[in-house]
């Protein structure tokens, strides 16, 4: 049962992530793909994450299919133009590929080429419009396609961005503009969650809350300054400034707020930046 079968079926679905290499050794990459193997419905591929230049997802995703792994292609619009996008969802489709999840991107200045020149020629509404129309047989210039693609087009929310109406209002046109699925961004307030979830719920399309482990007091300060629509509560930034290991406690974090999300939405997409290999250990502590 693929993700697609699977959120259909109204089954708990978890998905993970995993970061191409700076280079072309992806061994770390796959032992890091191998420990999930089994326990995860698919595995998202970052497309330069934080505009840092890596791997292409499109090439991190193909290795995983190799590998025996169901991917999700991240395809941000920050480094493409409406004709590379669209050839990079054609290009996904020919090698096999059907998860996609279309994103914007973060801008250049957060990654380590900050002097690039940033695209955004499509944002995510319109690179969801463009994945329908390839499927529909026309590209974004109404031209004939040999061969139309398929897709399970995901789409990204931010549940607990204050103020959160836009945020519903963006989810409803990524919905309309096709979105099958959605990743949200972190999540660590369940009640906000809850409350989001109860606005968004008329929409009857799948969601997967985020969790983003936290790796230390400094993170999650971080994150609340540089992340929008991240907030990490103090109380749980105390929780792991005052333990004796910080990681664990993030693991601990974790699998509570899995806990506690299950019956809330239609599954979880886990984001363990920097500490993918701990990624099985939350799985299995919180009995998915």
């Amino acid at each position: 049962m693929n993700l697609r079968e699977k959120l259909a079926a109204g089954k708990f679905a978890v998905t993970c992530e995993v970061g191409p290499p700076k280079g072309v050794d992806v061994g770390a990459m796959r032992q890091n793909a191998e420990r999930v193997r089994g326990r995860v419905d698919a595995v998202n591929v970052t497309d330069q994450q934080s505009s840092v230049m890596r791997l292409g997802s499109l090439a991190g995703c193909v290795l995983l299919k190799q590998w025996g792994f169901e991917p999700v292609l991240q395809l941000t619009c920050r480094d493409r133009n409406r004709i590379a996008l669209q050839s990079d969802l054609l290009s996904a489709c020919a090698l096999g590929l059907e998860n996609v999840l279309c994103l914007t991107g973060d801008y250049v200045t957060l990654g380590d080429h900050p002097e690039a020149k940033p695209v955004f020629d499509l944002d995510s509404v319109s690179l969801i419009e463009a994945a329908r129309e390839l499927q529909r047989g026309r590209d974004l210039a109404g031209k004939e396609l040999k061969g139309s693609p398929r897709f399970f087009i995901g789409a990204c929310v931010t549940p607990e961005a204050d103020p959160l109406e836009p945020q519903i209002i963006k989810m409803e046109k990524k919905v309309e503009a096709g979105a099958e699925f959605f990743q949200t961004q972190a999540v660590y307030d369940v009640r906000r969650f809850e409350e989001f979830m109860s606005a968004v719920r008329p929409m009857n399309v799948p969601v997967l809350a985020g969790i983003v482990v936290l790796r230390s007091a400094a993170m999650a300060r971080y994150m609340n300054e540089k992340a929008a629509g991240i907030r990490v509560p103090e109380s749980l930034i105390k929780e792991v400034e005052e333990a004796p290991d910080s990681a664990a406690k993030g693991i601990e974090i974790a699998v509570r707020t899995i806990t506690e999300l299950r019956g809330l939405c239609q599954g979880v997409h886990i984001m363990a930046i920097g500490m993918e290999r701990r990624i099985s250990d939350i799985i299995d502590a919180a009995g998915l």
